[in-house]
């Protein structure tokens, strides 16, 4: 075990990587691997992942100015020696990555046919060596621009907003959205963003971007290439601060900003906005638009309800169901990330509804910026439900991660070591993660330690990839309270500006999801629209996207609108539990909730996920702590179980004590995948 501690009771050693069943392999070796009770057809993959169980590489620079690992031009033509063999892409492969996301360079971004056949002779390579391409759609970030081709194509393309100014007669400006938004004030560039409800300008970023890879590269669509790659797209039209002063000296201006454009409450807009508001409901939205700003009455809130849910439907089609749109018709799935997901109130400005529009991904994903897996189990497990569950509302099964320590190394705590990187590639992994898309750096760590990540990563996904994630709560998720509640503020945005209300919802919302991962209670996010599509069995089940709930728990104060309602009540009438957190509440949440497994002793340390696969149980248990781990794993452990470590490749069977706990010794920053070796009757 590489002399660290044995992670659980294992009474019977198996096999390490490399020494599985085969039938070139003596037959005390098949013997062994069935006494593990993991099923054979798993263990090939645990053994030797194949690449699309591998993590990816971000490789922007597919660039001839520069040098390897940072481009691959070098590496395509090898070195001055005659006698050197080009390494071309299997620089990756020989990272125990399963290949690249990339783009073509960003200098002369999409014009340059120079650098149009580096990046074919790249994906060509990549091709011949089996890795796996996915193409990332922007010069930098954010999506949406095509590195400017967008608005140079038509500047009335431009991000728009609404903005109020109460010191006016009339108050109400209609203005290009770009001083003081994210587009101003990003690690990139500043430069001026189309508008992503605006049908017609997403046309012209797919024209300009996706059609022009398609043109070139249609060969390997669907085969080499398997995915697109959107970064970050959001609406604007709304202040979410500066970035450090120091770094935004360095950050390249291709739009000067304008002083004279003052600090406002704004909200998005577009050209036909007041058209599709009349469509939908009958009704002129202009004489109203105060109510978007201000107001208190009922009226007020209706206002701005009606306004976000068309705002949430219009960047749900017109951005992210257009790229997958697109995309499906082009044999490769759509994946990416939003912007701010961790930050529940930004979700209303941002995106309207920041769990409808992941579910407008084929892979939704999240950004996760930190790779010390303390901070992200306790401040990021927003980010990571958000896209776990888009994808189990829609009866997915891939969620996505763009990893990295960019966190740590802008605070001077980086780069982080392997430990860190597999502590916080488990725990994403417990969140339903299966495609690692990474911006760790290939040169700040030895090649052994980037391949024995890589082997991490797959043999996790060898287990659980073909898994479904068995969560049995569900956690309502409060948007439709938000959009009537919102209110747009000049300045950043915090939730100190909101209603007391608001305030209530989200501090109850993000105390509720805290407390679940901290006692190892594996949740599921769902909206208004989703809930009141869920069906109750007799059972007292609630079945959305194929899994079966037992407990919704509702945030403080959040009203559901009557179709939610109805549900939520005929499933307490079937028996289902229907909590609503209250701080005064006399029994605690997880005592309500009577979780299926648990930590002893407690530990908010002790992250978990909870799994099903060809009727075995499998659970990921991840020490994200520093510190050692002893205890037990309590709750429904009947049956002989099995341990598995992705860190060694170790397999063996775990013995319970007298009491039927499963003991649980972990070292700081190990995980470790239980398989319930005893079938069970039903899925």
């Amino acid at each position: 075990m590489n002399g660290s501690k044995i992670p659980i009771l294992i009474a019977l050693a198996l096999v390490a990587s490399g020494m599985l069943a085969s039938e070139n392999q003596p037959a005390q070796c098949q013997e062994v691997a069935q006494l593990a009770g993991v099923p054979e057809s798993w263990l090939a993959a645990w053994n030797d992942p194949p690449n699309c169980d591998r993590p990816l590489q971000i490789v922007h620079g597919i660039d001839p100015r520069h040098a390897m690992p940072e481009g691959i031009e070098q590496m395509l033509r090898g070195t001055k020696s005659k006698a050197a063999k080009p390494q071309g892409m299997r620089f990756y492969s020989d990272r125990g990555l399963g290949g690249v996301v990339c783009n073509v360079a960003f200098q002369d971004y999409m014009q340059s046919e120079k650098h149009w056949k580096t990046l074919i002779a790249g994906i060509r390579q990549c091709h011949e060596l089996g890795l796996i391409v996915w193409l990332y759609d922007e010069q930098g970030y954010p999506s949406g621009a095509a590195g400017g081709l967008v608005l140079e194509e038509n500047r009335q393309f431009e991000a728009m907003e609404l903005a109020y100014d109460a010191t006016r007669e009339n108050p109400f400006i209609v203005r290009p959205s770009y001083e003081h938004t994210h587009a101003s004030n990003n690690y990139y560039a500043s430069r001026r963003y189309p508008n992503l409800i605006d049908d017609r300008a997403v046309r012209c970023f797919i024209d300009k971007t996706h059609v022009a890879y398609w043109k070139r590269l249609e060969p390997y669509f669907g085969k080499t290439i398997q995915a697109m790659f959107t970064d970050e797209p959001s609406l604007v039209s709304v202040n979410i601060g500066q970035i450090p002063e120091h770094v935004r000296q360095r950050v390249p201006v291709r739009d000067p900003v304008d002083p004279a454009v003052r600090m406002l409450p704004r909200v998005p807009w577009v050209y036909d906005l007041a058209e599709r508001y009349q469509q939908r409901y009958g009704e002129d939205l202009l004489p109203h638009r105060r109510s978007l700003f201000e107001g208190d009455t009922a009226d007020d809130r209706k206002v701005r309800r009606k306004y976000w849910a068309l705002i949430a439907d219009l960047i749900a089609d017109r951005y992210f169901g257009a790229l997958q749109t697109w995309c499906a018709g082009h044999r490769v799935a759509s994946s990416g990330h939003s912007l701010w997901e961790e930050m529940l109130l930004h979700h209303v400005p941002l995106e309207g509804n920041g769990l409808k529009v992941l579910m407008r991904m084929d892979i939704p994903g999240l950004d996760m910026l930190s790779s010390n897996p303390e901070r992200v189990i306790h401040n990021g497990w927003m980010t990571a439900a958000l896209p776990a569950s888009a994808a189990r509302l829609s009866g997915r099964r891939r969620v996505m991660t763009e990893v990295s320590d960019f966190s740590e190394k802008m605070g001077g705590a980086g780069p982080v070591g392997l430990a860190e990187m597999q502590a916080t590639a488990a725990w994403q992994a417990s969140w339903d993660v299966t495609d690692f898309t990474l911006y760790y750096g290939t040169g700040d760590r030895p090649v052994d330690a980037y391949r024995a990540y890589g082997d991490y990563v797959g043999r996790l996904n060898a287990v659980l990839k073909p898994a479904r994630p068995a969560p049995q709560v569900l956690l309502y998720y409060p948007v439709y309270d938000l959009w009537a509640e919102y209110l747009p503020v000049a300045p950043s945005l915090k939730l100190d500006s909101q209603s007391p209300r608001a305030k209530r919802i989200v501090g109850s919302f993000m105390r509720v999801g805290r407390t679940l991962q901290r006692n190892q209670i594996p949740f599921s996010l769902i909206d208004h629209e989703h809930l009141a599509k869920a069906t109750v069995e007799s059972d007292g089940t609630l079945v959305i996207g194929g899994q079966r709930y037992r407990a919704l728990v509702l945030p403080e104060n959040a009203e559901l609108p009557p179709s939610a309602e109805a549900v939520a009540g005929e499933f307490r009438r079937h028996g289902g539990r229907v909590i609503v957190d209250r701080s005064e509440a006399q029994q605690s949440l997880v005592e309500q909730l009577q979780p299926e497994f648990r930590a002893s002793p407690s530990s908010d340390r002790i992250a978990l996920g909870q799994f099903r696969r060809d009727g075995h149980r499998i659970l990921l248990v991840v020490n994200v702590g520093r510190h050692d781990y002893d205890g037990h794993l309590t709750g429904q452990t009947a049956g002989s179980w099995q341990a598995m470590d992705p860190a060694t490749g170790d397999v063996g069977r775990c013995e319970k004590d007298a009491s039927g706990r499963i003991p649980l010794v972990l070292s700081g920053r190990q995980a470790i995948l239980l398989v319930q070796a005893t079938l069970e009757s039903s899925e």
